[in-house]
């Protein structure tokens, strides 16, 4: 029952409360984005849905046109120079994934879920599909957020957004909810250029249990 019906009803309800309460702020960051950087106020960016279905993704933009595309930031080299004055505030609080909540009002996304991966990010599809991980709308936020975010190889991380699944439940969605804000009050797990511990996964170096 809440899986099918409560929690689609749950996103509905909070997506359009959140997006009627903070209207006045999603205004303002759009106007900042606009009038400090060229380009679109919206990025939007290929992502893997529920059933491995594409959709397009909202993120208020943070980057300048000349950033390379479908790119995840952890990856890139030196991603400062890409990174605009604004868009370092934006991600540093999240703010620049509000717009998320018209995809969850759309019914792209829930409002906690496994985090929509990349449509090239092959080895983490292929690892969600291991634990079912994909068969679910992805999540503006997640258990793989609350516990690592960007600082988890992508073994660890589908492990977690299996966890998910498994205990997918009305207040475990509240729990991934509150530590959310947590985290972003305390920016954890926030991390920009080369991951260093995915580089230790990736050597062989990083112990995951």
């Amino acid at each position: 029952m809440y899986k099918k019906i409560i929690k689609r009803f749950m996103d509905i309800i909070g997506s359009f409360g959140l997006i009627i309460g903070l209207s006045l702020l999603l205004i303002l960051i759009a106007f900042l984005v606009k009038i400090t950087s060229k380009g679109r106020v919206f990025y939007c960016q290929r992502r893997i849905g529920r059933d491995k279905k594409e959709f397009c993704i909202l993120k208020f933009r943070t980057m300048k046109s000349t950033a390379p595309g479908d790119v995840p930031t952890h990856l890139l080299q030196n991603p400062e120079q890409y990174i605009t004055k604004v868009g370092k505030f934006l991600r540093k609080t999240s703010l620049d994934e509000l717009p998320q909540l018209f995809n969850i009002l759309k019914g792209d996304m829930s409002l906690v879920g496994p985090r929509p991966a990349l449509w090239n990010q092959y080895d983490l599809i292929e690892e969600r599909g291991k634990y079912g991980a994909n068969t679910v709308r992805p999540g503006l936020t997640g258990w793989a957020q609350v516990n690592g975010r960007d600082e988890l190889p992508i073994p660890l991380k589908a492990k977690y957004d299996g966890e998910y699944i498994k205990k997918m439940s009305f207040l475990f969605d509240i729990s991934c909810i509150l530590k959310t804000f947590y985290c972003v009050l305390k920016h954890k797990g926030v991390k920009e250029g080369v991951c260093e511990v995915k580089k230790l996964y990736e050597e062989g170096t990083g112990n995951w249990g």
